[in-house]
């Protein structure tokens, strides 16, 4: 298909239902995201504003169209392009890419795309009339001469930047750049890990009895997927026997090994996923993070699954850790399904920064944990600088360390959720390593 026409299907369908005021929501949140707010906090802003306003339905579109507006920015602006539109103020451009989004790539017809667009709503100040908008949507595109590069058209038509393409290429064969980039445009699927460990079945029956379908994932051993929000208010949800949890997180958990009687250290806990997952099989877990602030919700994750064995601190405490987790800030490019807008924010220099920040990471982790035998590197990040490039980093300047085995990497367009990246690496010398 041509650059500039035909249908575009999104993903797997769109969520949720939309309405003039879920379409007001939905724009509200892509301008706040065009002047610099990340799309989470965008999203939250715009749904409280209009709390008691919006039902559930419409509050899962809102949250759909604001991804898909930061997913297809630059495809969306190509075709306001070719239909001769001009640029204009940042709430014009968020109401024209929605206007298009809603016309080529959900089906929607003209005649209900204006419904929801048309002014006194949803969006003020703005400069565009009704009339202009009707305009672009009924134009004919013209037709422009396709980029000569495979590269350049897959990243035109799933809308990445082409230095990020570029960078993407490099972990594929050329033939799955393409896949892979439509999985990272893909609406992130709901995948749960089963708790305590090895429950999976009896779980997947207490869902079922409530008559939520859910799938076991082979890849990871507690792994499940569902399509029905209804999960979270399910019995086994509330009773803490599920996690959310991606599946590549559910597999770097595994690198870490047979853990049961051992301490284990995460060092970048964050918001305390994986710690909590650690901490379902180790005899202790010490959490940490750079920020206090995302440590507190790991606390209350905690709190909430009575987990009792670990705790936390500013930075992990690592000195008598036997395995050490150190899941790196990174870019994000493994989960853009999640957080479309940073593609647009991440340029080579950001991730040639994030490189040198996960390599001070890991020395540190090494020079504290004297006592650990097992040092596990991950990402959420596709790119090889940030992953191959920093493990082969460390291992040069540190030859008591060693890589078992072949690097985790997993792809979005090959399994369920995002991309991620895990090294395992053992100390050389001192016994067996479990």
């Amino acid at each position: 298909m041509g650059l500039s026409g035909g249908r575009l299907e999104s993903g797997e369908g769109h969520a949720g239902r939309p309405s003039r005021r879920a379409a007001a929501a939905a724009i509200a949140a892509h301008v706040a995201v065009l002047e610099g707010a990340p799309l989470k906090r965008a999203l939250g802003e715009a749904l409280a504003e209009r709390s008691g306003k919006l039902g559930g339905q419409e509050r899962r579109f809102v949250a759909f169209a604001a991804r898909e507006l930061s997913r297809h920015m630059r495809w969306l602006d190509l075709q306001a392009r070719l239909r001769d539109r001009r640029r204009g103020v940042v709430q014009d451009e968020a109401i024209a890419r929605y206007a298009l989004w809603r016309l080529l790539r959900t089906g929607a017809p003209v005649e209900r795309v204006m419904v929801e667009v048309s002014l006194p709503g949803p969006v003020r100040p703005r400069t565009v009339r009704d009339a202009e908008l009707e305009a672009l949507l009924r134009a004919a595109p013209r037709e422009e001469p396709e980029p000569p590069s495979a590269l350049e058209r897959a990243a035109i038509r799933h809308s990445f930047p082409r230095w990020l393409a570029e960078r993407l290429a490099k972990v594929v064969p050329e033939e799955e750049l393409e896949a892979l980039l439509g999985a990272l445009n893909r609406e992130p699927s709901i995948v749960l890990r089963a708790r305590p460990p090895g429950t999976r079945e009896e779980v997947k029956r207490a869902l079922e009895g409530e008559g939520i379908a859910a799938e076991v994932l082979p890849e990871a051993p507690d792994a499940l997927q569902v399509v029905s929000h209804a999960v979270f208010e399910s019995g086994p949800m509330r009773a803490g026997r599920l996690q959310v949890q991606d599946l590549g997180s559910q597999r770097i958990v595994e690198q870490c090994g047979e853990v049961r009687g051992l301490r284990v250290a995460d060092v970048c806990a964050g918001a305390g996923g994986k710690a909590l997952a650690l901490a379902d099989r180790a005899a202790e877990v010490m959490a940490g993070d750079a920020s206090a602030r995302r440590l507190e919700e790991a606390k209350r994750r905690a709190r909430a699954l009575g987990v009792t064995n670990i705790s936390f601190s500013v930075p992990a405490r690592c000195e008598e850790a036997e395995v050490i987790l150190c899941d790196a800030p990174c870019s994000g490019t493994g989960v853009l399904a999640r957080e479309p807008e940073t593609k647009w924010r991440l340029t080579p220099e950001r991730v040639a920064a994030l490189c040198a920040k996960q390599r001070e990471i890991l020395e540190d982790a090494a020079a504290r944990g004297r006592a650990a035998r097992v040092l596990v590197y991950a990402t959420c990040s596709l790119l090889r600088e940030e992953n191959d490039g920093v493990v082969e980093g460390f291992l040069g300047a540190h030859p008591e360390w060693r890589q078992d085995g072949e690097p985790l990497r997993v792809l979005p367009h090959r399994m369920a959720g995002g991309g991620y990246f895990a090294a395992r690496l053992v100390r050389q010398g001192g016994g067996a390593v479990r």
